[in-house]
């Protein structure tokens, strides 16, 4: 079954987008993979498709409505047998698990913010689980899809050349990517370390292990405390 991500945005002209070129793209043209973007307003009753209204309470701004938003969730997936995802600064952090244990599935169907937020009760009826790419907030969640659906499709069998560029990089084993040369052997006055060109491919392991590790600690103590057999108190910064 081919990978599908579908999106339910007000903006439907921003997609594909960047997932129209490169690995992403060359992979949706040839099928390993499908997207569909779908107009919320779409699913509006009125003759203005209107598809928002001002917050309960009061407050500035205004909140996407539960009503409309429903029915084009149902309209998208009526089985809902994948994922239900809401971008939204106050989700689950978009790990490099996270990704890989959606890349493993279906495909989501991911429902992209705009305004104040949506209205709590559809979060809640339609089961949708909120994800975060970071701390820090967008305009709208079209931006924060593309990120998650572009993390996926590059795992996906047969995107990338090699599958081992997958699996050794960062975060794949809990660890940031270690220090990456290639040609010339000197750039203004930098060289590449020894031990990467001795041809000793046990000592090259070591030494990105090493280096990885050094990284990790020095960047992202929150990953270090949290692998195996570490000390510390895990920060929340992941995300």
């Amino acid at each position: 079954m081919t990978w599908r991500a579908t999106v339910l945005t007000l903006f439907p002209d921003m997609f594909p987008g960047p997932l129209g070129v490169s690995l992403a793209g060359k992979a949706l043209a040839s099928g390993l993979w499908s997207l569909e973007a779908r107009d919320i307003r779409d699913s509006a009753t009125d003759r203005h498709r209107s598809v928002d209204d001002t917050p309960a309470g009061g407050g500035p701004g205004m909140v996407l409505r539960a009503d409309v938003l429903a029915v084009a969730i149902d309209a998208a997936d009526a089985n809902r047998d994948r994922p239900h995802l809401l971008m939204s600064p106050r989700g689950r952090p978009l790990t490099q698990s996270l990704v890989a244990e959606l890349a493993a599935g279906p495909g989501p169907l991911i429902v992209c913010g705009r305004f104040e937020g949506v209205d709590q009760r559809v979060i809640e009826a339609r089961n949708l689980t909120e994800v975060s790419i970071g701390d820090y907030v967008l305009s709208g969640g079209e931006i924060a899809a593309m990120v998650l659906v572009d993390a996926c499709v590059r795992l996906l069998p047969g995107v990338m050349g090699k599958q081992a560029s997958g699996e050794d990089e960062s975060f794949s084993e809990g660890l940031l990517e270690y220090p990456q040369y290639t040609r010339p052997q000197e750039f203004e006055g930098r060289g590449i370390p020894e031990i990467l060109i001795s041809g000793d491919h046990a000592k090259v392991a070591a030494w990105r292990k090493a280096e990885a590790e050094a990284l990790t600690r020095a960047r992202r103590p929150d990953l270090w405390a949290s692998r195996p057999g570490q000390k510390g108190t895990k920060n929340k910064t992941d995300g």
